[in-house]
């Protein structure tokens, strides 16, 4: 069985690195989801200022991501990136497991 991850690119890590520093405080980000929206799944993503025991953690570029054990294997394999498109910019999920996005984009089935 391959064990469990979740990875950001450079361009990922570069905004959260350059986010916390301007915050003054934080250890990472926290991804996870919670149930809402017309599929079923949302993402969740926030700026963490600690890691609570039952985390799960992964790093990249310098980075910790926090995962929570219920979310894990929702996400599991998740590449986390930072796009800009036009005059937009934002995180972007790549994630495997993903079989259909709600048309508004806010909510995924598994």
């Amino acid at each position: 069985m391959t064990p469990m991850a979740v990875t950001l690119t450079e361009a990922a890590a570069r905004h959260v690195t350059r986010y916390l520093a301007k915050r003054g405080k934080g250890v990472g980000v926290r991804l996870g989801v919670k149930t809402t929206g017309c599929s079923g799944l949302a993402y969740k993503l926030e700026y963490a200022d600690d890691i609570a025991p039952e985390d799960r953690v992964f790093e990249g570029h310098g980075v910790k991501v926090l995962v929570d054990p219920k979310s894990l294997p929702y996400i599991d394999g998740t590449e986390l990136d930072f796009v800009r498109e036009g005059l937009n910019e934002g995180f972007k999920f790549r994630n495997p497991h993903e079989k259909d996005r709600c048309g508004c984009g806010e909510s995924f089935r598994i």
